[in-house]
């Protein structure tokens, strides 16, 4: 799934090919991609709207229109696509936005796992999510505090979306190897100091993954190479670049965890 630093990346990318343009006609070529509206009004309300910014918040796409907000989630295998006119469309081209300037917006979705939202008011989908990490609003003393509210392991409490918005499976082992957390470590027994070592951690790898353009170890998403850096995730059994000892994975929330069982000492946060 595309997590914070792909989703950023594809946002950057559509804000210099969409700002500006008007979308002149809508074809929804698979119902269950929207969640609302009804598709009938999603056509009727959409055509003749005029795209005015387009931002990230977590792993959503939005997209601010002259009226409404549109909002995407791409999910597993999600991809929003800009293509000309005249190009054929897809087979997996779930939602088609046709644009003032000879082009068209493809919403690609694969395993149909994406969704969409056409809504007056985007925090009745964005409301419940919780601080973005690499504002400025997000403060160490702020992610200890929040850590203290919960009796939580790490791991899952980080892929909470309504404790921490945006992080996925991949930055947040290689933030807890960075930290040198345990990825079961007791969220309210991290320390005031350990919790301003995982801030810098969760920080670092997701500005150096936007700055990487993402991770691609898949065909789901292959606009980056920050999967040539990565310290613990996908290197089971290889050797830790620190300690040389090697790379463990294990299950935790039905994720799975990669995590050096030295570096990151033991369940406890002491």
């Amino acid at each position: 799934m595309p997590e914070l630093p792909e989703v950023e990346t594809i946002v950057r990318r559509l804000r210099t090919e969409l700002i500006g343009h008007k979308i002149e006609s809508a074809d929804l070529l698979w119902d269950r991609t929207l969640v609302t509206p009804k598709p009938a009004h999603f056509k009727k309300n959409i055509v003749g709207q005029s795209i005015s910014t387009v931002d990230r918040r977590a792993k959503y796409i939005v997209i601010s229109l002259s009226v409404d907000t549109l909002i995407i989630h791409l999910r597993m295998s999600g991809d929003i696509l800009i293509r000309e006119e005249s190009a054929p469309i897809h087979k997996h081209d779930r939602l088609i936005l046709h644009l003032s300037d000879g082009h068209y917006l493809a919403f690609s979705n694969m395993r149909k796992f994406g969704r969409a939202w056409l809504t007056p008011n985007p925090d009745d989908v964005l409301g419940k999510l919780g601080p973005e990490p690499l504002s400025d609003h997000f403060t160490a003393e702020m992610l200890y505090e929040r850590l203290q509210q919960h009796k939580r392991q790490i791991k899952p409490l980080l892929l909470d979306q309504n404790f921490l918005a945006g992080m996925g499976n991949i930055y947040t082992d290689e933030a807890l190897y960075l930290a040198g957390l345990h990825p079961l470590a007791k969220s309210d027994l991290i320390k005031r100091k350990q919790a301003q070592i995982l801030w810098r951690s969760i920080r670092k790898v997701l500005e150096e993954g936007i700055r990487r353009n993402g991770t691609s170890i898949d065909w789901i998403y292959r606009g980056g190479d920050f999967q040539n850096y990565l310290q613990v995730y996908g290197r089971k059994d290889e050797p830790c670049f620190k300690c040389g000892r090697p790379i463990q994975k294990m299950m935790v929330g039905q994720r799975g965890t990669h995590f050096c069982p030295r570096c990151q000492g033991n369940e406890g946060a002491d």
